[in-house]
């Protein structure tokens, strides 16, 4: 086959038809797999802790450069989210957060 301009479209086409049906064919395989497990830690994100993991706290500010927002997330013992809060307050803009979440299916016990 001569190389030209209809020649090649043809060959990419063809190509790509043929990459669809592959994707189709190993989608198809796969559809029979177990979901992977989830990865969600358990235990508090605090160094030392062992505690259950009861709420998650998260925080959005600008970075240190100014050019877009960080989002940071931890999830937390009961203790270590009493004693948590807002740690870039001299970096909040209009879109500031900070959130404190409980964590579904975990059962919290406070003191009285």
């Amino acid at each position: 086959m001569p190389d030209t301009k209809s020649g090649r479209e043809k060959q990419a086409r063809t190509e790509e038809r043929r990459q669809a049906q592959r994707d189709i064919s190993e989608a198809r395989e796969r559809a029979d797999e177990m979901e992977p497990p989830d990865d969600t830690p358990t235990e508090c994100y605090r160094r030392g802790c062992s505690e259950p993991a009861a709420f998650s706290v998260t925080e959005r500010y600008l970075e240190d450069t100014g050019k877009g927002a960080v989002e940071a997330t931890a999830l937390l013992c009961v203790d270590h989210t009493v004693a948590e809060g807002p740690a870039n307050l001299d970096r909040a803009y209009d879109e500031y957060v900070f959130r404190i979440d409980p964590i579904e299916g975990v059962d919290v016990e406070l003191d009285a």
